[in-house]
């Protein structure tokens, strides 16, 4: 029999999810095709509406071999498996012969866990010793959420935390959860046998297609221990939110809280000397997290590294001793000591990291109002990491709807350890890019407004012009405004300002969840949504109910952003231009998420305006410009009132 054809097996899937085909899918699905073959990389831009997901899913169920695809977002991997890979693999199996199966696979936490759920958490000595189920009244918001899950325990088949709706609070959660290092594993677990997350691990085992997150494909590149299961090929889609989540996952903190609940666990489980110089070492930790200030530690002060030595030495023996001994008149023994190990290992671990001091390293401190200060340390970079264990032994294919900043993919291939595209280097993975394009007309469905003529925004206080400006261009679009700010101050400020001054509803991020305020802001085009860094990029409302795109000011990191600005002096240090390729790098990709919200749909008619004038004016505003779509650009106010007014007249003639 003779192997279908890319082409006919790409116009089955199409016809199936009643779509059209389009030049850029059908390019992309060549490129996936070819990388697969050859065993290469690639990375490719596809902008909304290119039908970027058939574009990767049908080469790669066309080849057979066992792919990854791992997401940032849960909506897009509730799309993949509950709309996209069904409909794919019903409309393939005439051609292919065979129905490729898929599965869902996430981090443990995500599952719930049937030990902690029967037989409790346990429970740290202030809280008492006590069944979690009856401690919490049924009346609290706690004690509904538990008795829902004990009931949705009975009858859901996955145990995934998503698949649980309405949700539970994270401290619900967190009593039928248990991490990876809290876990007695399957074969020591009385619930092993009917455990949901060996159950997702082992229908990973056998599908031809895995969808994960980036968070999981980061622990299995970071840790060394197999996670995912062996597979020829990965496709990572939201690649532009690869290298924060990586970023994420190689993250560690500690906290004076930590240490307590540390200590507390392990107390019951060794001597009394053992114990008494954790807790020595934990209230020395905790006196100096009193004084600490926010900001980067470029040297580990001298109390700091005694305090985190004391606590490294006495984690260690804790660690040892609690590996050596049995103690059965603790209730639940294998339990306690598996919880009471994972928090004295992340204290130890924590700890000898930061003491370790590596220049590849960044430290600093941070403070919350509520719970005091956090010791973070995170990696310089995740670039080495990346290209050591993400390109080898398989075809990787990155894509997004923004991987091309200031016009070409080189910024992003850096990020992910990369060379520059073209160039060989004996340590760095050959790899191809493709632009896709999309299938809008944006200089005829979108115009970038710049309002040269305000004031640059400064670092403190209210900007007056601002405020103006942006009242007239929500009055001229008659509502239908999604803000972006830069910061959640700037959001709460221009909510509270507008609503006093117009007469359109003004929703804000915080007041309601996400989902429910998306919804409010799509069902009526008068409203206005304001928010920050999670709409810029997590918004998707076609049509008339979101014509005015605003961004306050160009989202550079925070000056004071502990890794951030150590990155920027890394680059600098190396003959690097810092600014350019850490903070101008960062808000063009914020940037051009953003001008993605306005255009979603090929009847979408729209405003982009960006309230800073450095996009105009600065050096640097023609690489910004360079990320965002192709829209029309201009300076000139009184051009995108009219332009506006005539969009919202429109909308309103087609009665929305």
């Amino acid at each position: 029999m003779t192997k279908p054809s890319l082409t006919d097996l790409l116009h089955a899937a199409v016809s199936a999810v009643g779509g059209t085909e389009r030049p850029g899918q059908v390019a992309m699905a060549e490129a996936v095709a070819e990388a697969i073959d050859d065993n290469t990389h690639r990375l490719i831009q596809a902008g909304t509406g290119t039908g970027k997901s058939l574009g990767y899913l049908v080469p790669a169920l066309a080849h057979g071999e066992r792919v990854v695809v791992a997401t940032a977002t849960l909506a897009l991997q509730r799309q993949l498996v509950e709309r996209d890979l069904p409909r794919t693999v019903e409309a393939l199996h005439p051609q292919l012969r065979r129905r490729p199966q898929f599965a869902m696979l996430k981090g443990r936490s995500n599952y719930l866990c049937l030990h902690r759920l029967h037989e409790g958490a346990p429970q740290d000595e202030e809280e008492g010793l006590f069944d979690q189920f009856e401690a919490a009244a049924p009346t609290s918001k706690l004690g509904q959420d538990l008795l829902r899950l004990r009931d949705w325990a009975d009858e859901t088949e996955t145990g995934d935390r998503d698949d649980l709706t309405p949700g539970v609070s994270d401290r619900a959660w967190s009593q039928v959860s248990v991490s990876s290092r809290e876990c007695l594993g399957a074969s020591k677990c009385a619930y092993g046998a009917e455990c949901f997350a060996e159950a997702a691990r082992e229908r990973a085992k056998l599908a031809d297609v895995v969808v994960t997150n980036h968070a999981l494909l980061a622990i299995d590149a970071i840790e060394g221990a197999p996670v995912l299961p062996q597979h020829e090929v990965l496709i990572v889609d939201e690649a532009h939110e690869l290298v924060s989540r990586v970023t994420g996952a190689a993250t560690g903190e500690v906290t004076p809280g930590q240490v307590n609940r540390a200590v507390k666990r392990a107390a019951k489980l060794v001597d009394e000397k053992t114990a008494d110089a954790l807790q020595t070492a934990s209230e020395s930790f905790e006196r100096v997290m009193e004084l600490a200030l926010p900001g980067r530690l470029e040297e580990i002060p001298e109390d700091l590294g005694y305090a985190l030595t004391a606590l490294r030495d006495a984690a260690r023996n804790v660690i040892s001793a609690i590996g050596a001994t049995r103690d059965k008149s603790v209730a639940d023994e294998d339990a306690v000591r598996k919880q009471a190990l994972a928090s004295v290992e992340n204290v130890h671990a924590v700890a000898e990291r930061i003491i370790a001091g590596s220049e590849y390293d960044v430290v600093w401190y941070e403070r919350h109002d509520r719970f005091g200060a956090t010791l973070r340390v995170a990696p310089l970079s995740v670039s080495g990491l990346l290209r050591e264990k993400l390109f080898e032994d398989r075809s990787v294919v990155l894509t997004s709807a923004t991987l091309k900043l200031g016009g070409d993919f080189n910024g992003v291939a850096a990020s992910l350890g990369l060379s520059p595209e073209g160039v060989e280097a004996d340590d760095a993975p050959a790899w191809k890019g493709l632009d896709a394009g999309s299938p809008f007309d944006y200089p005829k469905q979108g115009i970038l407004y710049v309002a040269k003529h305000l004031a640059t925004p400064g670092r403190e206080g209210t900007r007056g012009d601002m405020m103006d400006e942006l009242a007239e261009l929500i009055e001229a679009a008659g509502g239908r405004t999604l803000g972006l700010f830069s910061s959640m101050r700037g959001a709460k400020a221009a909510a509270e300002e507008l609503r006093g001054r117009l007469d359109h509803p003004i929703l804000l991020q915080g007041e309601e969840t996400l989902g429910e305020l998306i919804k409010a802001f799509a069902a009526d085009p008068k409203t206005c949504l304001f928010g920050t860094l999670s709409l810029w990029q997590g918004v998707d409302v076609p049509g008339p109910s979101c014509q005015l795109v605003i961004m306050d000011r160009i989202p550079f990191p925070r000056p004071d952003d502990p890794l951030m600005s150590a990155r920027q002096k890394s680059v600098e240090e190396h003959g690097g231009n810092g600014f350019m390729a850490v903070a101008a790098t960062h808000a063009a990709l914020l940037m051009a998420q953003g001008a993605g919200r306005l255009v979603r749909a090929s009847g979408d008619r729209g405003i982009v305006a960006v309230l800073d004038p450095r996009l105009a004016t600065a050096r640097y505003g023609s690489f910004l410009k360079a990320s965002l779509p192709d829209f029309w650009y201009t300076t000139d106010r009184n051009q995108v009132r009219r332009s506006l007014a005539a969009i919202d007249a429109a909308a309103q003639a087609d009665g929305k």
